[in-house]
């Protein structure tokens, strides 16, 4: 396979349909006469469907996964459980196919300069990084890289650049719960579900993370607060996505561009990157 076409989901175990949109819709807290209005089809349908006495056809599993607002991904493993083939493409991102929009990237990325800016996917791995980011980075690790290329790691493991984070409990309670949520989500999701496990056993982790909290309310604006050798940067964050994806690959990507929450923050980050050549 070149990567261009449809794949199996190799991170979502196999199972039977019914199985799968039972799952799914009890993830997304729906009943089986609220998911039945919502595409367009009867309780009793959906219930032998959900049962394996009736097999859906691909349009009623189009309608089943919008309802769900279920993943490019997810609507393929939905697919190939059914008996069909899967209908979205997964491409490399330096594909031809999509070159203009890996051109768009990297013009988001370097815009953002002198300020941090990642390219992330669903795994939360770090794809990309602008030379900003990295100049943050080698500031607070003392000049060294960071041993992780992924966001969660980095911001869990000791070594790492969870001792630069001031803020760390608010800043990785938030993670967790993006995290958790993301594991209800998408049930089926084996990678997300062993992130969190591995996050949740790095030492002095609180106990009450380990469950979701479907009381906590999100804060309106997070701020990351890094500190090292008398430095101490704040930053907000801004999410970029990729309107109605048709493939797999810009589905499960995001693009983070980071901004100064103070005038210091943004003069440091001037000269960072004076000093840089930047």
């Amino acid at each position: 396979m070149d990567g261009t076409h449809p794949q199996r989901n190799p991170d979502t175990p196999a199972g039977p349909v019914g199985t799968r949109l039972r799952a799914w819709r009890r993830a997304r807290h729906l009943s089986q006469l609220q998911l039945a209005l919502a595409a367009e089809t009867s309780t009793r349908h959906l219930s032998c469907i959900e049962t394996g006495k009736s097999k859906p056809g691909r349009e009623l599993l189009a309608r089943l996964a919008d309802a769900l607002d279920m993943p490019l991904r997810e609507r393929n493993a939905l697919l190939l459980a059914a008996g069909f083939a899967p209908h979205f493409p997964e491409s490399p991102l330096d594909a031809p196919v999509l070159a203009r929009i890996d051109r768009a990237i990297d013009a988001i990325l370097a815009q953002q300069s002198p300020y941090p800016a990642f390219l992330i996917n669903r795994r939360w791995d770090v794809l990309r990084a602008n030379a900003a980011a990295e100049r943050v980075n080698r500031l607070m690790l003392g000049g060294r890289a960071s041993a992780h290329a992924n966001i969660m790691r980095q911001f869990f493991d000791p070594a790492d650049l969870r001792a630069s984070i001031a803020n760390w409990e608010e800043v990785a309670g938030e993670l967790i719960g993006h995290l958790h949520e993301q594991v209800a989500a998408a049930p089926g999701d084996a990678v997300a579900r062993d992130l969190l496990h591995e996050m949740l056993a790095y030492p002095g982790v609180p106990a009450r993370w380990r469950l979701r909290d479907l009381s906590a309310t999100p804060s309106p604006l997070l701020t990351t607060v890094m500190s090292r050798d008398g430095i101490e940067l704040s930053f907000f964050s801004t999410i970029t996505t990729f309107a109605m994806p048709r493939d797999i690959t810009l589905d499960e990507l995001h693009i983070e561009c980071c901004f100064p929450m103070d005038d210091a923050t943004a003069a440091h980050c001037r000269v960072l990157a004076a000093d840089d050549g930047g």
